[in-house]
């Protein structure tokens, strides 16, 4: 596993709005610029649905699809897995918290790569988790902007 990427972000909302906003697959779209279209959902979100989106980065297109790990309403805690479809073994691990704040609430999102070939390992992640930091960050801002009051 390569060090995981960390970012947060204070959003003038209550922590069940925000969990709410960010476990509706539906609507990944409205505020995460990689992801352009979600292909397809569960009809429940409990441990082990699964869901595909079509993400667009850096020119390229490619399906990616996530599975549900962990999905705490009361504590507010979402895990999934995701990994690029067909063959490549390799997968990043998502933890998303939601924490009650005087404004609001605090989201803290975690993405653990876990490269398993020599390209991602040794290759792209190194120069990717810069610019990958800063997607993450402009997502959170996106949500930030978009979860109902």
């Amino acid at each position: 596993m390569a060090d995981p990427i960390i970012c947060s972000r204070e959003i003038q909302a209550p922590p069940e709005a925000v969990f709410a906003h960010i476990t509706d697959i539906e609507g990944l779209p409205s505020w995460n610029d990689r992801i352009k279209e979600v292909v397809d959902k569960p009809g429940n979100l409990a441990e082990g649905a699964a869901w595909t989106v079509r993400v667009k980065a850096n020119g390229a297109r490619w399906n990616s699809h996530s599975e549900v790990l962990e999905r705490d309403p009361t504590q507010h805690r979402f895990v999934h897995r995701s990994k690029r479809e067909g063959n490549n073994p390799s997968y990043a691990l998502w933890t998303w918290t939601v924490h009650p704040t005087a404004a609001g609430s605090e989201v803290t999102v975690t993405c653990e790569p876990h490269p398993k070939t020599f390209f991602l390992k040794y290759l792209l992640l190194p120069i990717r988790k810069g610019p990958l930091r800063k997607e993450m960050q402009a997502s959170l801002n996106k949500l930030a902007e978009s979860v109902p009051a």
